[in-house]
């Protein structure tokens, strides 16, 4: 099914041109894409297996594309260097955040702990979600599912939401951003501002590593505290 490849690139170039000419925020087209195709895919009685292994190379580009928005983040260097501190402190706090927020609603909506697991690391990338959640006794399907979700959920209503409370900061933004929709968010804010996507490249990075890093003690403590109660 050697359709399957071509067939992806140009739906995703024809929604991707159309929203450039809407400029809607909703309308975004990893959203809508997979909207189109799924009903092509039924149509055709063509598994989730074979879909995949025909556009397998597209998975393989993924990582290259994660390494290019460095190069934003390299012209910003000055910047960072100057409050270096200051973005420590935001992407490890928003990294805490982000998963005690997750856990917590897992367990507060009846989550077992392999959930609540799943859902812990639910703002990162997802291949560093998918680790975090597997060595926590999460399932890395939904671990994969919940990072699609928050990233396609900040892409289309992060700024409306950055919008509502005033924040113009192009760093308050792109650390934001970053830190909780990881590269779909980031490549929404590179689109709307090419110092809003380098802030949140960096704070996409930075959250990575220190969720990966405090993960492992935080979920524990997590699950003994709602465990007591």
């Amino acid at each position: 099914m050697i359709w399957m490849l071509p067939l992806t690139l140009c739906v995703f170039l024809i929604i991707r041109r159309i929203s450039f000419k809407l400029k809607s925020p909703l309308f975004n087209p990893l959203v809508i894409s997979v909207i189109v195709l799924i009903p092509i895919l039924l149509i055709t009685k063509t598994s989730y297996e074979q879909y995949v292994a025909n556009v397998q190379i597209i998975n393989d580009l993924l990582p290259y594309s994660v390494v290019a928005l460095a190069y934003p983040l390299y012209e910003l260097i000055p910047q960072i260097k100057a409050r270096w501190k200051s973005i420590i402190f935001i992407t490890f706090t928003a990294s805490i955040a982000s998963m005690i927020t997750g856990v917590c609603i897992a367990f507060w909506l009846g989550g077992n702990n392999a959930i609540a697991a799943s859902v812990l690391p639910k703002s990162v990338t997802t291949a560093i979600a998918v680790t975090i959640a597997a060595d926590q006794g999460g399932v890395p399907s939904i671990a994969a599912l919940c990072v699609i979700l928050v990233g396609t959920l900040g892409g289309i209503f992060g700024h409306q939401i950055l919008n509502l409370v005033k924040i113009k900061s192009a760093s308050a933004r792109g650390l934001s951003i970053g830190a909780v929709s990881h590269a779909v968010g980031t490549a929404r804010c590179i689109e709307v501002d090419y110092n809003e996507g380098a802030y949140s490249s960096l704070s996409l990075v930075l959250c990575g590593i220190m969720t990966s890093l405090t993960a492992p003690f935080l979920f524990p403590i997590m699950v003994f505290i709602f465990d007591w109660f």
